[in-house]
């Protein structure tokens, strides 16, 4: 009898496992570029959009393009937001401000299939005083290219194709999604961030799955006792 309970203990334990494991495999994220804004020290992702935000005189942003489940899991540019070293030789001028801006378009892993990321760059761009950000982006980093939805796709031509698609969470292969919006702004409409969890809300077990599993364990927990009495 003890063998047998060891032996359904041990299934049930197993049973739990691929259950949990399969829920943790659906896990996806989307290939996009996010926005940032940087604080004189770190950088803090968006809560506007670029073609919303207008940043005064000497704010840092910085767009990097990376594969991320969502805004807490994004990846950060990785050249410091320094204004005075990004803009040291760009003097001030009446009537115009600037911004400057860090561009990194991430690592291999990240890029799409047959395609090599730019490396990073930074740039100061000097524009109008009610400029928005997408406008001072523009201005240093044509061509940028956007969605039907106004979302920012591609800047200075990379990616050359495709636009915050869903991407496999096991093996990283694209995977396009029928509503291919991935991090988005509270504005309709507007490219910006702000990822979206999908469904079960960040790729994790889904309460259904967790209750499933609940149910198998109390089974389990059930048929011991059951079993016990029975001796």
């Amino acid at each position: 009898m003890r063998n047998s309970l060891v032996a359904l203990l041990a299934a049930l334990v197993a049973a739990s496992a691929v259950l949990l494991g399969a829920g943790s495999a659906e896990a996806a994220g989307y290939r996009y570029w996010s926005f940032w804004d940087g604080n004189g020290k770190n950088w803090e992702y968006a809560t506007q959009g670029p073609s919303l935000l207008r940043p005064d005189d000497g704010a840092v942003q910085g767009f990097r393009f990376a594969v991320s489940e969502d805004s807490g899991d994004a990846a950060q540019p990785r050249r410091a937001p320094d204004f005075g070293a990004i803009c040291a030789d760009t003097p001030a001028k009446d009537g115009r401000k600037r911004v400057a801006l860090v561009i990194d378009p991430g690592t291999a892993a990240d890029a799409p299939d047959g395609e090599k990321p730019p490396a990073p760059r930074t740039a100061c761009a000097q524009v109008a005083p009610d400029a928005s950000s997408a406008e001072a982006l523009a201005s240093v980093a044509k061509p940028l290219r956007y969605d039907n939805s106004a979302m920012l796709c591609a800047i200075s031509g990379y990616p050359k194709s495709g636009c915050g698609e869903q991407v496999s969470g096991e093996d990283g292969s694209a995977k396009p999604s029928s509503s291919s919006q991935p991090p988005s702004s509270s504005e309709t409409g507007d490219a910006s961030n702000t990822a979206q969890d999908e469904g079960d809300g960040g790729g994790g077990p889904s309460v259904g799955l967790l209750v499933g599993v609940g149910a198998v364990l109390l089974l389990g927990v059930a048929a011991v006792v059951q079993a016990r009495r029975r001796r």
